[in-house]
């Protein structure tokens, strides 16, 4: 078979092979792509398999992420693909994936460390052809929310204590959720993102992700912003993608001298009753952890009584010398940000 590595795609035949997969996620649009393309620390970049006529067999769409310049540079840059790869569901999709591998592993950027493959789907079949390549299975959760149901029997479903979180907001008025519809609110919802993931000493993504997904995505109804008050002072805040039937919860942040009043149950609720108004099926909450670990982010998520998925991630690392070094240097910092009562 006439297989061929391409690194540019015709946006229409981009769209239409993405569209017409089962499997694929808003991570694999063209419009995500160009997201991230104007991210500052992002470098997406495209790597497809073509056959002979020029049809998509395959396509995987790695990010390399840079936290710091200069000789960090090359303690602080990864690829990740949030999606995970995409390929035709046969024996000519196996192929084209495999080749594709075994060119990308050739020429990827000396600067990075590692590649991790985040899957969102069930992508078993493919599990020999990424370990073959050097990409060694993690086990991570992923958590599921059906939406293709009474609300009222969603509620439902939630824990005890949810529920009344949810209904006292409800009833008391005390916490409400606004849509975020201009850009001059963007810096209040950064702010509370960046509130919860400096807490977590987690880093965070610039602020231009947030203002290209704002610029680009809400227009076509692929991303909403959302801020939850209480009363009326801004407390937390929530970004989520939208593509074919699925809502992904993509990020959340909370102002924790709120902590008490709990505004996150009523944001996610709402974002979930939003989607059911709206026709969508399924409430992706995004990763649950290793199962093998404690995760506070898990039991959070676990109120919400949804399902979880062991679709697990796969990560070939380019550079184990570095690699090993920068996991040091990160370990250093966080104690040394704990040190600091950060």
């Amino acid at each position: 078979m006439d297989l061929k590595i391409v690194n540019r795609l015709d946006i229409g035949l981009w769209k239409e092979f993405v569209d017409d997969h089962p499997d694929s996620n808003i991570y694999h649009t063209p419009e995500m792509f160009e997201v991230f393309s104007q991210t500052r620390g992002y470098k997406p970049s495209v790597w497809a398999v073509i056959d002979g006529s020029g049809q998509i067999l395959a396509l995987h769409l790695p990010i390399q992420i840079t936290l710091r310049g200069g000789i960090l540079h090359y303690l602080t840059s990864r690829n990740v693909n949030f999606g995970s790869v995409l390929a035709i569901n046969h024996g000519e999709g196996k192929q084209a994936l495999s080749h594709l591998f075994q060119n990308y592993n050739r020429q990827v950027s000396p600067a990075s460390l590692f590649t991790e493959l985040r899957h969102v789907t069930d992508v078993s079949d493919f599990q020999n052809i990424f370990e073959q390549h050097g990409y060694h299975y993690e086990r991570h959760l992923n958590y599921f929310v059906d939406l293709d149901r009474d609300p009222y029997d969603i509620l439902q479903s939630f824990s005890r204590t949810t529920r009344r979180i949810i209904r006292s907001h409800i009833r008391e008025e005390n916490v409400v959720v606004k849509e975020i519809t201009e850009p001059n609110m963007l810096p209040l919802f950064y702010e509370l993102i960046k509130m919860t993931y400096t807490y977590a000493k987690i880093p965070l993504a610039d602020k231009s992700l947030f203002e290209a997904a704002f610029n680009i995505l809400v227009p076509k109804k692929m991303a909403r912003f959302t801020i939850a008050y209480v009363n009326g002072a801004p407390a937390s805040a929530s970004a989520s993608l939208q593509y074919k039937n699925v809502i992904y919860g993509w990020y959340n942040g909370m102002d924790r001298s709120f902590g008490r009043d709990n505004p996150n149950e009523l944001i996610i609720w709402e974002l979930m009753k939003w989607g059911i108004d709206h026709g969508y099926k399924v409430f992706d909450f995004g990763g649950a952890g290793n199962p093998e670990e404690e995760s506070g982010v898990r039991n959070f998520k676990l109120k919400f009584k949804g399902d979880l998925y062991e679709y697990g991630r796969n990560t070939c690392i380019h550079a184990p010398f570095r690699m090993n070094l920068a996991v040091k240097v990160y370990e250093l910092g966080r104690r040394v940000l704990q040190w600091g009562g950060s």
